[in-house]
């Protein structure tokens, strides 16, 4: 018999996590060839614009590279220096730091439709997933990238 509980649990979140690691390592080759390798973790990647004249953040992108792909987690430019290619630069400079530094053949995102699918789509990536009504009323894509 067992008992449900719905608390959250740092500790059991981390046991978790290492056992179902384990179990995905035993049953995936390509995961078990992971072990070991600087691969194995995930390894941020940031990107920041910042104005000269008054170091404020004119945009960034924050991300990580983990078993040679790069995941796009947030990229955002202000508003006043949208339009101008800032984004598709924080971009860029994030595949070369991948591809170059970090062994990255891929690069996978997410977005919503009131954001950027278009603008990503203008960059090489193609949408692979689509998800209407994430969260209710908007739909997310889902996209990847072949670098190199």
């Amino acid at each position: 018999m067992f008992r449900l509980e719905t608390e959250v649990d740092k500790a059991r979140r981390d046991l978790l996590r290492t056992r179902l690691r384990e179990t995905n390592t035993a049953a995936s080759p390509v995961l078990r060839a992971l072990r070991g390798t600087p691969d194995e973790r995930d390894a941020p990647l940031h990107v920041w614009a910042v104005n000269d004249g008054d170091d404020d953040l004119a945009g960034g992108l924050v991300g990580h590279t983990w078993a040679t792909w790069l995941h796009v987690t947030y990229l955002w430019v202000a508003e006043r220096h949208r339009g101008r290619g800032l984004g598709a630069r924080l971009l860029a400079q994030a595949e070369h730091i991948a591809t170059t530094s970090r062994g990255c053949r891929a690069a996978r995102l997410e977005t919503w439709d009131f954001q950027a699918p278009r603008f990503y789509e203008k960059q090489g990536y193609e949408v692979v997933s689509v998800i209407p009504d994430y969260p209710p009323g908007i739909t997310e894509y889902a996209l990847t990238k072949r670098l190199g």
